[in-house]
């Protein structure tokens, strides 16, 4: 599970993530309709600014209709996101 390295809300599933051409994790959905919280990217329409939908940590961005299949977006993160392996996921804050 990755969650926000800020405050640990469960952000994305490993098994949502895949191989894309930048050196940053990408991956096609969310865990929670409420994960992360997006709005346009100033001259970018096909961008949006996505950051954590429970402390507001600025993670990356979502390219619409640019994901591994056609009509799924792309999100890409750095350094925003934490990884934590199944089963310690108690070891970081749960749902609101």
């Amino acid at each position: 599970v990755y969650v926000c390295a800020k405050c640990g809300y469960e952000l994305f599933s490993s098994r949502s993530k895949y191989a894309h051409s930048s050196p940053w994790p990408a991956f096609t959905e969310t865990i929670h309709a409420d994960s992360v919280a997006k709005r346009p990217e100033h001259n970018r329409p096909e961008a949006l600014k996505v950051s954590c939908g429970k402390c507001g940590n600025g993670l990356g961005h979502e390219f619409l209709n640019d994901g591994p299949k056609p009509g799924q977006s792309r999100f890409i993160f750095s350094s925003s996101l934490k990884f934590v392996p199944k089963g310690k996921e108690t070891s970081a804050p749960q749902g609101h």
